[in-house]
């Protein structure tokens, strides 16, 4: 299985995301300047990281998502393609149209940095299919617009799709219906606030988020 990171001005998961792929495939994944028009030949995967794309400025993501390697990701995800965004990378998506919903400024008005519980609501996705339904997991979270906002129409419709793939236990940021990750409505498109790349082995203090990458390449080789 052959990865793609994405690397823009501003990002500073990409090298984290990097090292859950290799960790995953054993193999070094292709890091993606934002000004490239095409994505790799073979590419199976592309994931969006985590940072502060241009800097946040405008609305988080909003930039990023108008840059051209942005038009190829897109163009992927149109042909099945799977794409993972993390924190910045799901503000990004959801930019592009690609998710539904919009990140907001936390509930609290304060960057938030811990370590959160996150249950597992769908399995039905190549990204959660190592998880069972209802698992407990410790990831982190760093953010500061993290409050996934969406209209109820909309909200109902991704629960009884079963397009919500991870619930917050505490909702530490106030978003919809607890929610810290959705799918596309193909389900080859997850966009989630948590960290996963950074909860790989016990000394990240967890390593919940290995089965993610790991369930993502299983499926992925077999397809």
């Amino acid at each position: 299985m052959r990865a793609a990171v994405i690397v823009f001005p501003g990002s500073n998961c990409d090298r984290d995301m990097a090292v859950a792929f290799e960790r995953a495939t054993g193999h070094a994944p292709v890091m993606v300047w934002h000004k490239e028009t095409a994505l790799p030949d073979g590419v199976d995967v592309v994931a969006l990281p985590g940072g502060f794309s241009y800097g946040d400025y405008l609305r988080c993501g909003a930039i990023a998502a108008r840059s051209p390697i942005c038009q190829a990701v897109a163009g992927f995800a149109a042909k099945g393609g799977a794409v993972l965004g993390v924190c910045n990378g799901f503000q990004v998506l959801t930019e592009m149209g690609l998710l539904p919903g919009a990140l907001m400024r936390n509930a609290g008005i304060k960057f938030i940095c811990k370590s959160t519980e996150l249950d597992v609501v769908s399995t039905d996705s190549p990204f959660t299919s190592a998880y069972k339904p209802g698992q407990r997991l410790q990831i982190p979270i760093a953010h500061h617009d993290g409050n996934y906002t969406i209209g109820d129409a909309d909200l109902a419709r991704l629960q009884g799709e079963d397009r919500i793939a991870f619930r917050y236990a505490d909702n530490p940021n106030g978003s919809a219906g607890d929610i810290a990750g959705v799918l596309s409505e193909n389900r080859r498109v997850l966009g989630m606030m948590p960290h996963p790349e950074r909860a790989l082995e016990p000394r990240h203090g967890s390593e919940d988020g290995l089965a993610l990458f790991q369930g993502l390449v299983g499926l992925l080789e077999t397809a």
